[in-house]
């Protein structure tokens, strides 16, 4: 870690008058914080995660680096692949000038019901904890703070910005403040961000546990951020340690906490103290002209290869009948069918949306791998509603006839303002980026489809008008409903459309005027294109099926919309939506050689799991997703991944747990029972366990031996044999049980694991057991009961075939 000159920084905060330091304590916009010249400071740019950094526009001109989303790291259990993933973001973070990253998403899948699951790592705290440590040591390493958020127990999307999620001691430390634990006190990380809701009735942004444990017992000395617009009680936030509000200019501090330190409710000491931390983050990402520069940053890494490497180890192969992986000299014709296949979901909604320059999706992967010939698409079902971007090979601007569309803000008058060519057709500008004066901005395209009749329209919050050549086929008001916080009208924008009807290309001219900003910014947001429309859903399945059944083998794409896993909003079913699951139960009944590739963020049913040749979870995949499905499907990669997170059958068990609050509050009633932990607590069966993944070759476990207990706990020794004929990867998990116990604990939880990546034949791996595994908290202190635990050691939580004792002497 840099170190920084303490010395310097107080006498750079006795340089500034109360008001000047007041100022810096709120954004100075949307995505950066305000320079101060009279100390040498600069702004730095703050810019969303955590699975690509965006910089601080949407422009697609300025395309990010997109990865495969955190859930499918998690499912890698690699803490070295966790550190590249973050080392890859730090060197994209430099390339888009940021500072600061807003990530790893450390908060726990709770409840598959989560709609923003697909940020964050795991339902385990010690899995997603070691992951996200890795991350910020990548990260940081090039310079750039890492933001370790949403501090604390911020679960669910349901009533966000108010709920109060009420949390008992042992479950708040044992699980969701742990997990956080070793990207502050190993990883050191240099920023974290405070959540929208309360813990036990007080909102984060004012809340204790900021102070114990974060800044005290852990000894953060970094910058605590708001998310944004989460400070709301200017002296009760001011009084915490919460250090720094977003976004600007205008927030809850300013003017109003100057005239609080003024009256007295404030020390100015606590001013000074917040200032402090700002400070040395900014000394840390080079952003003081008087303080040391940075250190040397690690060579930056070929993104895509990353994408497409990491989306490979975080594949999971769910069920394999002998399928897979088909070997490509030998393989006949391929359908390939379901929306996700040529429109594939590489990333969730919401703000950890960036603008990759290209996104390859299964069909296209398959088709470079094996050639156009031998691949036959058909949609099957639709997925994706409401209106999706033009395709850019349709559309070109009719100004300059090249590839893209021509966009004109013009003001009240209707005079242009500016005119600009974009590539893409999902479009923001925010604050600076629009001209003074602008009310309206015209988007104009001349479009080439296939003859038809479609449904041509927006995505917006505001008025919107559609003519198509020259011809009025749209004009409406697009209304947002339900949640209007942060993000809504970018992320969660109604879909209007009209009907065009083409024998050739046609000139579209889309006009809107949007409603409202963005928390007191200026927002002109919208997507132009196309809705899809399946007239007889039925009849699509049945030609689905009929082409299958022409073709050798068959790879149906699932998975979810952007309108059913998103920041903003908690799923109300797991079920796959539309008609994907008739599609699949068709398919494999077509054609016996079905393999299924699951394209969601978080966990689904698939009641047909077991009508199918093989199962192959890709999560959103990133920018390289289908380049990684071939080279899985093909075998000329092992499919890396572990389960992350308990995959359940019917949704309806007694261990799926509830994420809606009820009177405003969300009670963690199930205590440390959380994901696998609740369902060995009631003897359920999921669809597939938490650590359970298949590979390409076959393992068994022979030998285990736990060393004797020391200061650093237990180091176990085990013996495995790959019986395959070709290398693979294998995950060893250790898990602990404790019988009889004076203290309720779960049945099972996990406690350590290693990555083994062999040849055929006999190896051995470490699996090392912290002390800390084995604590429990009491009283508000940990404590360790000492006695005989039971260590079992396996190939998920379910499947444990190795057992070993430890006996551990107790400690205060």
């Amino acid at each position: 870690m840099p170190s920084v000159d303490e010395d310097l920084l107080t006498t750079l905060i006795a340089r500034l008058d109360l008001e000047a330091k007041v100022r810096l304590l709120t954004g100075a916009d949307f995505w950066s914080t305000p320079a101060e010249p009279a100390i040498g400071l600069r702004r730095m740019v703050l810019s969303d995660g955590p699975s690509g950094v965006r910089g601080e526009s949407f422009d697609e001109r300025s395309p990010s680096l997109s990865l495969p989303s955190s859930t499918a790291l998690g499912a890698t259990w690699d803490p070295d692949l966790a550190r590249r993933y973050g080392s890859a973001l730090g060197a994209e973070a430099r390339r888009q000038h940021a500072d600061v990253v807003l990530g790893p998403t450390i908060n726990l899948h709770r409840t598959p019901f989560g709609g923003r699951h697909f940020e964050a790592l795991s339902e385990d705290p010690l899995l997603t904890g070691e992951l996200a440590a890795a991350y910020v040591e990548g990260l940081q390493a090039h310079g750039v703070a890492a933001t370790p958020k949403h501090y604390v127990a911020n679960d669910a999307e349901s009533e966000r910005f108010t709920v109060d999620n009420a949390v008992d001691e042992r479950a708040l430390h044992e699980l969701y403040l742990a997990a956080f634990e070793p990207a502050v006190t190993r990883a050191g990380a240099w920023a974290v961000m405070s959540a929208y809701n309360a813990v036990n009735g007080a909102t984060m942004s004012e809340n204790p546990l900021l102070a114990e444990p974060l800044t005290g017992e852990w000894g953060f000395d970094g910058l605590v951020m708001s998310d944004w617009g989460a400070v709301r009680a200017t002296v009760a936030s001011a009084r915490a340690e919460q250090h720094l509000v977003m976004p600007g200019p205008v927030g809850s501090w300013g003017e109003r906490l100057v005239a609080a330190v003024r009256d007295g409710e404030v020390e100015e000491s606590v001013v000074d103290g917040k200032l402090r931390r700002l400070l040395r983050l900014a000394a840390r990402v080079g952003a003081l002209e008087v303080a040391p520069t940075p250190p040397a940053v690690p060579a930056a890494e070929d993104g895509a290869a990353v994408a497409r490497g990491l989306a490979v180890a975080g594949s999971v192969l769910l069920r394999n009948t002998g399928e897979l992986p088909w070997d490509a000299s030998s393989l006949g014709t391929v359908a390939v069918l379901g929306h996700n296949a040529a429109l594939a979901r590489t990333q969730g909604g919401g703000s950890a949306t960036v603008r990759p320059a290209a996104v390859v999706a299964p069909l296209d992967g398959l088709r470079a791998a094996l050639g156009e010939d031998r691949v036959r698409y058909r949609l099957g079902a639709q997925v994706a509603e409401g209106v999706q971007p033009f395709d850019p090979a349709t559309v070109t601007d009719p100004v300059t006839g090249e590839p893209g569309l021509r966009a004109v803000f013009r003001a009240a008058d209707g005079s242009a303002l500016r005119s600009e060519h974009r590539l893409g057709a999902s479009l923001i500008w925010m604050g600076a980026e629009i001209p003074d004066g602008a009310e309206t901005v015209e988007v104009s395209a001349r479009w080439a489809p296939e003859p038809g009749t479609h449904r041509v329209g927006a995505a917006a919050v505001g008025h919107v008008t559609v003519h198509a050549d020259g011809t009025a086929v749209l004009d409406t008001e697009a209304v947002l409903t339900g949640d209007e916080g942060p993000g809504a009208a970018i992320f969660e924008a109604p879909s209007v459309t009209g009907e065009v009807g083409t024998d050739g290309p046609v000139d579209l001219v889309f006009r809107f005027r949007p409603s409202g900003g963005e928390a007191g910014m200026a927002l002109f947001a919208l997507t132009v294109g196309t809705e899809t429309v399946v007239a007889d859903p039925q009849a699509e399945v049945a030609a689905a099926a009929a082409l299958a059944a022409a073709c050798d083998v068959a790879v149906v794409v699932v998975g979810t919309s952007d309108r059913i896993e998103s920041e903003g909003f908690d799923r109300t079913s797991l079920a796959l939506p539309g008609h994907q699951d008739a599609l699949v139960r068709a398919v494999a009944a077509a054609n016996p050689r079905t393999v299924v590739v699951v394209n969601s963020g978080a966990p689904v049913l698939l009641p047909w799991r077991d009508e199918v040749a093989a199962v192959l979870l890709g999560w959103f995949g990133g920018e390289r997703f289908g380049d990684a499905v071939a080279d899985v499907l093909l075998g000329h990669a092992e499919p890396g991944g572990r389960l992350p997170t308990t995959w359940p059958a019917t949704g309806e068990e007694r261990s799926v747990l509830s994420g809606r609050p009820t009177g405003g509050v969300l009670r963690y009633d199930e205590g440390v029972h959380v994901g696998h932990r609740n369902w060995l607590r009631h003897g359920e069966t999921p669809a597939y366990p938490f650590g359970h993944g298949l590979g390409y070759t076959t393992w068994t476990l022979d030998h285990a031996v736990a060393g004797p207990w020391s200061a650093d706990g237990v180091a176990v020794t085990v013996t495995l044999t790959n019986t395959g004929d070709r290398a693979g990867r294998q995950v060893v998990q250790a898990y602990l049980s404790r019988p009889g116990s004076d203290v309720e604990r779960p049945a099972r939880w996990l406690v350590g694991w290693a990555v083994v990546d062999a040849a055929p034949g006999t190896t051995t791996a470490t699996v090392a057991v912290s002390r800390r595994a084995f604590r429990h908290r009491a009283g508000g202190t940990w404590a360790t009961e000492p006695g005989t635990y039971d260590l079992h050691l396996g190939f998920s939580v379910s499947d444990t075939p190795l057992h070993a004792t430890v006996e551990v002497v107790g400690e205060g």
